[in-house]
């Protein structure tokens, strides 16, 4: 008997190697998904402008770095003595309206130089619900708590998501020609936007994926969210708030795409940096013995021996200072 239904993606049609350059974009689950590729060692830009929930939001940020494009000047806001942008997260803040001006140039110079370079963009489309700024009529990507008067809401329509889209595209190809991209809608649940109007925007975020992937060339789907709402279905992979995939669900998400995405030397490489990380994670239970150092001088190889252009110097600094503990410690026995 089969309790649920389980969801194993298709191959994709162009597979993800060890040494490709990623960036990701988009939601949290953007910043969740690129955090692990992060943690495989992979080279990853993740998330530069912050959470971002909104396709249109998405697109503009894109465009703005590519086109090398200054910060929409109307669209600054002082709030509790901080000075933030609405085109952009909170986590980009600074003191001064200047110095904000300044980070924000920096992080769409960035983002621009990892997009030129970049074998894959991950974009997590979160929902097609999007807000307004009255003033300046814009979409905006974050309303930074400022008063909902300012602001228009309503749900995005798919004809002027396809156009959109259409026109992104076109300009990450100028600049990147054998840029692919990945698209995801995020399992996330906007329950403040009501359950219904989360499932409408979700479909709206779902059919614009589809079209993109069969209108456009190295534009692929990875139904993240189908996995979260089919396979999982289950409150107990969600955290407290009943929104978020908890770290299981997350773990599960991501193994499935890596046997999605990841080439061969790519799979095999993950499943031998883990064992590095659980040896890196070890600690002698009996002290300073031989059997232990021992364990480092073989954890130091391995490491030593991993593919070139693979950044472990933080790792291998660790060891090495363990091992000088290790022989100082058993000096002064």
């Amino acid at each position: 008997m089969h309790f649920h239904t389980e969801l194993t993606p298709d191959k994709l049609p162009a597979s993800i190697g060890l040494h490709d350059r990623i960036v990701t974009v988009g939601s949290c689950f953007a910043q969740v998904m690129g955090g692990q590729l992060t943690d495989h060692k992979m080279t990853v830009t993740n998330n530069p402008f912050g959470t971002v929930f909104n396709p249109i939001s998405i697109s503009k940020l894109l465009t703005m770095a590519l086109r090398d494009q200054m910060p929409d000047e109307a669209l600054y806001v002082q709030r509790d003595g901080i000075w933030l942008h609405h085109d952009f997260h909170s986590s980009h803040w600074a003191t001064t309206r200047e110095g904000l001006k300044n980070r924000l140039m920096v992080v769409l110079a960035e983002t621009a130089d990892a997009l030129r370079q970049a074998d894959w963009l991950f974009l997590t489309f979160g929902s097609a619900l999007v807000y307004r700024h009255r003033a300046t009529d814009q979409v905006v990507a974050n309303c930074h708590k400022v008063p909902g008067t300012q602001f228009d809401k309503y749900l995005y329509q798919l004809d002027h998501l396809r156009a959109e889209y259409n026109r992104l595209l076109k300009t990450l190809r100028k600049h990147n020609p054998r840029l692919k991209v990945l698209l995801t809608v995020s399992p996330v649940r906007h329950t403040r936007d009501t359950l219904p109007l989360n499932s409408v925007s979700k479909a709206t975020l779902r059919l614009l994926s589809h079209e993109l992937t069969v209108w456009h060339e190295n534009v692929y789907y990875f139904p993240s969210y189908e996995i979260m709402q089919d396979d999982l279905r289950d409150y107990r992979f969600y955290e407290a708030d009943l929104i978020h995939p908890n770290a299981q669900a997350q773990a599960y998400i991501y193994e499935k795409f890596a046997q999605s995405a990841f080439d061969e030397e790519l799979c095999r490489f993950i499943g031998e940096w883990s064992g590095i990380q659980k040896a890196l994670a070890h600690r002698p239970l009996q002290g300073y013995t031989d059997a232990h150092r021992h364990f480092l001088v073989q954890t130091l190889a391995r490491l030593q021996a991993l593919p070139a252009g693979i950044d472990v110097s933080a790792e291998l600094a660790d060891v090495r200072e363990r091992l000088t503990k290790h022989i100082m410690m058993s000096d002064e026995r």
